[in-house]
């Protein structure tokens, strides 16, 4: 797989060096593939949805089993990362998932996890207070604990790839933006203000800038405005005490991390957000009113001794498809253009194996990944309406 040789022509080009995008330079790289990875900042950066030092892997997904045996595959591979890059990326805490059940269950992940040999664990309130007592649950409250989940240091997890792919002779354009993509059966170009670049086969995943290549390959994705925020919080709280979460109430849906090295807790809502379009400002934190106060009245309802000062705040995006499912598909007029967009805030986890897949599907053409559930065909037929209700499946 090559075009004619010259300095600015690789056998598969990457747009976008986020998440995906690294990975899969580097499994591309470690292969012996000619890549060229490009990125319109210097990753890792706070202009996608990488940054804010943290990020979930939790391996209990309902629905398509895929969820699960990627997330299995991920973790596998995040061990391998840590190990040949010689990076801590990964910390076992474990991942509490807690909710109202007057508004979500778990039942249906706790019959996917029995059936896929995931741990787990469900609890009743009772049981929650007393393994953590300093959670403040209504009775009515449940939970399903994963043991062996926990979370990843997402800019860690890209800087890491970063030297894994150049170690590997990938080479990387940073600070240079993609103007345009074009494409012909045997041959794709990549136009940048330094110029064109040249490639048998490219990957797109731009995440929540998908919308500047909209010429070239319109998705349905639109991006949003996310906070997040550190409080200060009791050691019931810190790493090693108290584990990854996720909170489903009724006031919405919430994700967070203990206290690491004195940061205090760290705490995101999932639903909800500001729609945010390619070149606009993105707000700093505080510039609502409610990117405080949401984080803040649910810590003092449900873990009061984490709703203490604020340490810090931090805005990043997500990049929503109508059903919160990922894009990991063909451009449907180009087949050596692959597509990998969506992630919809719960897809940093997977950036590991979507590096695999789309390593696979440029050098081999197909995946053994199951991933027709991705397909951007299915939004064709008819319109996909959002998920309704809480959105605690897809949450980080």
């Amino acid at each position: 797989m090559s075009i004619v040789a010259n300095s600015r022509s690789y056998d598969v080009i990457v747009v976008g060096a986020g998440s995906m995008g690294m990975s899969a330079g580097y499994h591309l790289a470690r292969r012996g593939v000619k890549t060229l990875l490009i990125d319109a900042f210097d990753p890792p950066h706070t202009e996608g949805s990488h940054h804010g030092e943290t990020r979930l892997i939790r391996h209990a997904y309902s629905g398509d089993p895929t969820y699960i045996d990627m997330a299995l595959r991920a973790h596998v591979l995040w061990k391998e990362a840590e190990e040949e890059s010689g990076t801590a990326l990964l910390v076992p805490s474990g991942v509490l998932n807690l909710a109202d059940s007057n508004v979500y269950s778990f039942a249906g992940r706790l019959a996917e996890a029995e059936k896929r040999k995931v741990r787990v664990e469900q609890m009743d309130a009772d049981e929650i207070c007393r393994r953590w007592p300093a959670l403040n649950l209504p009775e009515h409250f449940e939970a399903m604990f994963e043991p062996d989940a926990g979370y990843l240091y997402s800019e860690k997890c890209i800087a890491a790839y970063r030297k894994l792919a150049l170690v590997h002779e990938a080479q990387l354009l940073t600070n240079t933006p993609v103007l345009n993509v074009t494409a012909r059966e045997d041959s794709v170009t990549v136009h940048t203000r330094s110029g064109d670049y040249y490639g048998a086969a490219a990957i797109l995943s731009a995440g929540a800038w998908f919308g500047s290549l909209s010429a070239f390959a319109a998705l349905p994705i639109h991006a949003i405005r996310k906070v997040v925020g550190w409080f200060q919080s009791t050691p019931d709280f810190d790493a090693g005490n108290f584990p990854g979460f996720t909170l489903g109430t009724r006031e919405g849906s919430y994700y967070g991390f203990p206290g690491i090295g004195g940061a205090g807790l760290k705490i995101g809502r999932h639903d909800t957000g500001w729609e945010w379009k390619p070149g606009e400002t993105l707000a700093p934190f505080g510039s609502e009113e409610s990117d405080e106060k949401d984080l803040r009245q649910v810590l003092e309802t449900y873990m009061p001794g984490a709703a203490g000062r604020l340490l810090k705040g931090a805005v990043c995006k997500y990049e929503h498809t109508p059903d919160e499912d990922f894009i990991i598909d063909r451009h449907p007029a180009h087949d050596n253009v692959l597509l990998a967009g969506g992630f919809s805030g719960h897809g940093f986890k997977f950036s590991s194996i979507v590096g695999e897949i789309l390593a696979d599907l440029a050098t081999g053409g197909s995946s053994t990944v199951n991933i027709k559930p991705f397909s951007l065909s299915r939004f064709d037929s008819s319109p996909v309406q959002p998920q309704s209700g809480l959105p605690l499946e897809g949450i980080e």
